[in-house]
């Protein structure tokens, strides 16, 4: 198992909410997804960056002479750095430096199952190296490989600018047609008028077991983070046994890099196309409100924080003070308290869902048969008749109704859709 010695950086110029001991507890989180053994972790609180070694000259040396007596094999910081303070820290400290973006992308890589995650991972590794090939930079070669290896790093890329970005630009070909066939995939469940729903949240605050319970589905759960990385879409029932498409999607994280959204597009669109979000929110961490602030720094990034969102408060089962629960439904709006364990309030929440849609109108255009006069009635009841044509043997109607109750209608094969 590899050792590693964590460094918690918290500039006194940051003006981030997260405290030092928050920042060091979530990289050990980070660190344990990746296997490591962490041998040691050192708090970092200078001034400002300095330009040449991130954190100064003198604790550079304390973290080489850590190295020294502990054997480490590798140092992580929870803070990102260039390819010049990369460089200026190996030779001091001579042992491999990861910094944030690569220890995340180093587990997006042990999760990515799928061609589309594998590309996406492939191209974020990428995009992250290009600008870092100035010098010596990273060493690409590195053997025995460990965090912050896997991937493009296990190929020995020793490979100038020019080679990086036509790889770049074929995987970015790729990944285009890749997003073509899920966009033809939603434009099939939208002319089916099939209400879709994602889930969004933090990282390990229940999305996929909730996903589970919600469909039935078998997405792997562990209390690492970034156990999900590919999107999985499912149908789900409602109460009144309409259905809807529930989509689990990656999990956001505190100060997630601007260049990983872009690079994770592919698998974001499920969140960008969805009629409804369910923030997903563990309330039993003492963390939450700056997790929902996370969140919300993601979604407004992606341009849906204006999409209708229910918030899913999760693991309500933990809380030792169940008051707490109150509290939060009563600061956040449109906020259901539940347990994707235990499925308590699920009924409320799948309810809060069916009620979303029966709001939601879907334009058509039918033709029924003349026998069908129960359909002709359910139309005016449930929905809004424009026009109707009576026929020797048809009925031609045109018409708006609720997304749920379309796209149930729209399984009839007595019932022909007009384009």
């Amino acid at each position: 198992m590899e050792k590693a010695l964590l460094v918690t950086i918290r500039f006194d110029s940051d003006r981030d909410e997260w405290k030092v001991q928050d920042l060091a507890n979530e990289l050990e989180q980070l660190v344990n997804s990746c296997g490591a053994e962490i041998v040691d972790h050192i708090i970092s609180r200078p001034d400002k960056p300095q330009a040449t070694y991130l954190i100064g000259m003198g604790k550079a040396e304390e973290i080489a002479d850590a190295c020294h007596q502990a054997d480490i094999d590798t140092v992580i910081f929870s803070h990102d750095f260039s390819g010049t303070q990369q460089r200026n820290l190996e030779d001091i400290i001579g042992k491999k430096t990861i910094d944030r973006t690569q220890l995340i992308l180093d587990i997006f890589a042990r999760h990515a199952r799928s061609p589309e995650g594998a590309l996406q991972v492939e191209l974020a590794q990428l995009q992250y190296l290009l600008p870092r090939l100035t010098g010596k930079g990273i060493i690409l070669s590195r053997l025995g490989g460990g965090i912050g290896t896997r991937g493009p790093g296990e190929q020995k890329l020793e490979v100038d600018r020019r080679r990086i970005r036509k790889r770049i630009d074929k995987l970015r070909d790729d990944l285009k047609h890749l997003m073509v066939h899920r966009s033809t995939m939603r434009k099939k469940r939208k002319d089916e008028a099939l209400p879709t729903v994602a889930l969004v949240g933090y990282t390990s605050a229940g999305k996929s077991t909730l996903l589970n319970l919600l469909t039935g589905a078998t997405q792997p759960t562990k209390s690492t983070l970034f156990t999900t990385l590919d999107p999985l879409s499912r149908l789900c029932e409602l109460p009144d046994g309409e259905k809807i498409v529930l989509s689990d999607t990656v999990g956001f994280l505190h100060q997630l890099p601007h260049h990983l959204i872009e690079a994770f597009k592919a698998t974001l669109e499920e969140v960008i196309e969805a009629d409804l979000l369910i923030h997903v929110l563990d309330i039993s961490h003492k963390m939450s409100e700056e997790h929902a602030k996370a969140v919300y720094a993601v979604l407004k990034e992606l341009g849906v924080d204006t999409k209708p969102m229910i918030t899913a408060l999760n693991k309500v089962d933990l809380l030792e003070d169940k008051s707490w629960a109150r509290v939060c439904e009563k600061s956040i709006s449109e906020s259901i308290a539940i347990s994707a364990k235990t499925r308590e309030n699920i009924d409320v929440l799948l309810k809060r869902i069916q009620e979303e849609f029966a709001f939601r109108l879907v334009n058509l255009y039918l033709e029924i048969p003349m026998k069908r006069m129960d359909l002709v009635d359910l139309f005016y009841r449930k929905g809004n008749v424009r026009e109707i044509k009576y026929q020797e043997k048809n009925i031609k109607i045109k018409l708006s109704l609720p997304k749920s109750i379309a796209y149930n209608i729209l399984q009839d094969k007595e019932i022909k859709k007009i384009a």
